[in-house]
């Protein structure tokens, strides 16, 4: 008697990008569009049903201050979407915040995990939560920081 269990494959393919990243954010930069501390790490989400999707705006994520362009890598593990951030260089000796636009095309509306891999995290908390875009399109979450470039202004 054989008893076997095949793994329901998930059918979707997932992809995005980077459309948009600001400048180096500076003491009068911040104190100019101070809608985010700079110790907070945040991503706003939205989701378009009809295009499935789903776009993010990474708020003070950090950097090398001569990064090159900024760009992502975005895979699909199980339930989680895995956003990995990347410079194309670290030219200079100092780092600091930027903002990121980015598109996840090829998603369903159901319930997901968003994790961010952040290059200059280091051991502070990780950006990872749940999202349900069945039920909530648009959201907000943020994570405390307060090591360099975090915190600095």
């Amino acid at each position: 008697m054989f008893i076997a269990c095949e793994k329901e494959k998930d059918e979707e393919s997932i992809n995005g990008k980077v459309i948009k990243q600001t400048d180096c954010k500076t003491f009068k930069s911040i104190i100019n569009n101070a809608e985010v501390a700079d110790t907070l790490s945040c991503v706003n989400y939205s989701f378009n049903t009809s295009e499935n999707l789903l776009t993010l705006k990474h708020i003070n994520t950090g950097f090398n201050c001569c990064p090159g362009e900024l760009s992502c890598k975005v895979s699909f593990n199980n339930d989680t979407i895995i956003i990995q951030e990347f410079e194309e260089q670290n030219a200079c000796d100092c780092n600091c915040l930027f903002d990121l636009d980015i598109e996840v095309y090829g998603l369903k509306a159901r319930n997901y995990y968003l994790k961010f891999i952040e290059p200059y995290r280091g051991e502070q908390k990780k950006l990872f939560f749940e999202i349900d875009l069945q039920n909530q399109a648009d959201g907000t979450h943020c994570v405390f920081r307060d090591q360099y470039p975090w915190g600095m202004f």
